[in-house]
């Protein structure tokens, strides 16, 4: 049986030793960058590989990209063999923000043609409040095959936003906290604000108070945007620099709303061209 969407701590556990079975750390704070590496090393579940979302599951920033440009498909490629992860692989990413980080990742699998990826539900907090333990030791390799095959189709460009908020033949939805989306705060990036006919939904949203995501029939209320299988292919997903907006992604994936988009460059992209319309506090004419 293969996972696509979620797994619990239960179902990983069952797996810990099976070398089919591709483990991620995918811990990372934006205003530390190595504080996840150092949390990983400290403690992890047992044969977890640590992947750095600015090292490793993105490409350097370039004049006019957001802050996390999609990593060339064949350098990941490589890292991911040598990680270990082959083409019949089950591959796991956790993080201990509820998936905010981790997500990016499964997304990043799936873009690159791997199917078989799932969240642990619920992160590392849950993996350990269930009782399940952690590891100081290092990870062992066993150096795999994984051959890209890349699906541009799963992301858009900011000239196709440019076209979906002039002309409304789709849904764009910005995965951001509701006081950045609206510009009342904005502690990474140089403007505030959000993309004219951008709808909010705070990719938090998607969380219980346990810190799992809600149940697909409450998920479907989430983006009740878009409760039909054609509307969910029109949804295109953005947040500060395409990470968060994975986690909506999957989210509609588990409500049965499949086919939607990312914004790679999102937010971060967007407002490095002045000609950009914006809506904020102070503006709503061209950024």
């Amino acid at each position: 049986m293969s996972y696509q969407t979620l797994v619990t701590p239960e179902q990983l556990a069952a797996h810990i030793d099976d070398p089919q079975w591709v483990v991620f750390d995918c811990r990372f704070t934006l205003t530390d960058l190595e504080a996840g590496h150092r949390s990983y090393l400290k403690e992890h579940i047992k044969g977890s590989h640590y992947a750095d979302l600015e090292k490793d599951l993105s490409s350097p920033v370039t004049p006019g990209s957001g802050r996390h440009p999609l990593p060339d498909p064949q350098q990941l490629a490589e890292k991911l063999s040598a990680w270990g992860v082959g083409k019949h692989s089950q591959v796991v990413v956790y993080d201990d923000s509820f998936g905010a980080i981790a997500c990016r990742l499964w997304w990043l699998l799936r873009w690159l043609g791997h199917r078989d990826v799932a969240f642990l539900d619920g992160g590392l907090p849950r993996w350990t409040r269930e009782g399940y333990g952690l590891s100081s030791s290092a990870s062992d390799s066993n150096p795999a095959r994984f051959e890209p095959r890349v699906d541009d189709t799963l992301w858009v460009t900011s000239q196709f936003v440019e076209q979906l908020s002039q002309s409304e033949q789709g849904i764009l939805i910005d995965a951001r906290a509701e006081e950045r989306f609206s510009g009342e705060r904005e502690p990474l990036d140089k403007v505030a604000g959000h993309v004219p006919g951008a709808i909010n939904i705070p990719y938090d949203d998607n969380l219980a108070f346990n810190g799992q995501l809600l149940e697909a029939e409450e998920l479907r209320e989430v983006y009740a945007v878009a409760t039909d299988p054609k509307a969910a292919q029109d949804v295109v997903h953005m947040c500060g620099s395409g990470v968060t907006a994975c986690h909506n992604i999957l989210a509609m994936e588990l409500a049965g709303l499949k086919g939607s988009k990312l914004y790679v460059g999102s937010w971060s992209e967007w407002i490095t061209d002045k000609r950009r319309s914006i809506i904020s506090p102070t503006t709503s004419s061209p950024g």
